[in-house]
């Protein structure tokens, strides 16, 4: 087993259509730093698992998919930010699907970006992460999906959110471009009707993004988190988002997953079960 790539991510560049890459990068990172070490981690943990998804009928092993390696990254932000751009930008000039692993929630903006515009963003995370800056810096990890509203996306949904200073929430309540469901409302309402939802506002977008930042699952499903905040999401209902939107999701990223604080490979394994079940169910949807 060659645990330096993604399971069953051995096929060339030009013949994918799912091209994983990693970015071990956590320098923006708040409190418990170690995300960098995830890509390689994931990759590790790819292999504990069957090529064979029977819930949707398809192995893996039939699916071509390249790993191509960790991105370059560098002592600013910026820069690597930029790095980050040109991979997403490459693979998707190339009519293929990127997947990031990162790595921390501030690298989710350049994967964006690539993409052009009329893009719907959704995204499944703990934290509001609206702050103009943070620390000083303006692309913090506490800061991604407010670039990207600003920026980037004119439709954002965002699900699982429980966390955030006052100034964000009156932010969301303020934002006509802005839907926000709380664990309580995925709680209360159940996952099925917040899609139903979240469908219904995102016709027009030509493209969806998916992001998920893994502390949008409950710290005791996911312990080995950066910033982890209970009461959380369930990997089911987490696993239900991205099977609903795979079908029309033109990139995805998988971020915040410290593996020092993840006994035993628990939120590793989640993280490369959960990019496994994305690649299965949007192969499935291009008609194989």
């Amino acid at each position: 087993m060659n645990y330096n790539i993604f399971a069953e991510g051995d096929a060339s560049f030009e013949d994918a259509t799912f091209v994983i890459y990693g970015v071990p990068f956590d320098n923006t990172s708040s409190f418990r730093a170690g995300s960098r070490w995830a890509p390689d981690e994931m990759r590790k943990m790819s292999y504990n698992f069957e090529t064979y998804n029977p819930d949707l009928e398809v192995d893996l092993a039939e699916v071509p998919i390249h790993d191509m390696g960790n991105c370059d990254t560098y002592a600013s932000v910026e820069e690597t930010l930029e790095e980050v751009y040109m991979t997403s930008k490459q693979i998707v000039d190339a009519g293929k699907i990127p997947i990031m692993m990162g790595g921390e929630h501030s690298l989710t903006y350049p994967c964006v970006k690539s993409l052009g515009k009329n893009v719907g963003f959704v995204v499944m995370d703990a934290h509001c992460d609206l702050r103009t800056e943070y620390r000083g810096i303006e692309h913090n990890h506490a800061c991604v999906s407010r670039h990207i509203i600003e920026d980037l996306s004119d439709k954002y949904v965002t699900i699982g959110v429980r966390s955030g200073p006052k100034e964000e929430w009156d932010y969301i309540r303020d934002n006509k471009n802005i839907r926000a469901y709380t664990n309580e409302d995925v709680h209360s309402r159940g996952i099925k009707a917040i899609l139903k939802d979240a469908d219904e506002y995102l016709q027009g977008c030509d493209k969806i993004y998916l992001s998920l930042d893994m502390d949008a699952i409950d710290p005791a499903y996911a312990p080995g988190l950066g910033t982890p905040e209970p009461f959380g999401m369930t990997p089911r209902e987490v696993r239900t988002v991205i099977r609903h939107f795979a079908p029309i999701t033109a990139a995805f990223d998988l971020v915040e997953i410290s593996p020092d604080y993840d006994a035993g490979g628990i939120t590793s394994g989640l993280g490369a079960k959960l990019i496994r079940d994305f690649i299965a169910a949007k192969w499935k949807a291009l008609g194989h």
